[in-house]
């Protein structure tokens, strides 16, 4: 089975950490049964150069926002632009999945925010979110949701 593709960007480790886990945990599934895909992470950042990305991948993007509440009155979206700007790059976003979000509860509407624009600009499903650095929960259900779509 081929290996689930994860471009993600991480700007204070969370994403990192949650991804991370996820490679594990996928390791761990695909050493019970080879059936089970283990994970290939690309991390994404303002020093990556763009490349012609030539497999299916899922993109992991957290929220940072600065100004605007992003419903009625605008949004300036920070920190995540390089990841964007590499999935718009010539024909990435055509290999794009889906986009899987993350960021605080605590700010309500705006929890995945930018996920889930990047979603509706690239025309990709949200597939999933999960809180900062996500549980032993998320992991599974993401998983499981990522081996199916």
């Amino acid at each position: 089975m081929s290996p689930i593709k994860i471009l993600f960007i991480s700007i204070e480790g969370n994403t990192r950490s949650f991804v991370k886990k996820l490679a594990d945990y996928a390791a761990g599934m695909h050493d019970q049964d080879s059936q089970n895909p283990v994970v290939q992470l690309k991390e994404i950042s303002e020093q990556t150069d763009f490349a012609d990305e030539t497999d299916p991948y899922f993109a992991f993007v957290p929220t940072y926002l600065d100004g605007g509440n992003g419903i009625d009155n605008g949004v300036k979206e920070l920190m995540t632009n390089a990841l964007g700007e590499y999935i718009g790059y010539e024909k990435n976003a055509s290999l794009c999945h889906g986009i899987v979000g993350s960021g605080n509860k605590n700010f309500n509407e705006q929890h995945c925010l930018t996920a889930k624009r990047y979603a509706s600009e690239f025309n990709v499903p949200f597939l999933a979110d999960y809180e900062l650095r996500g549980t032993g929960r998320d992991v599974e259900r993401i998983y499981d949701l990522l081996k199916q779509s």
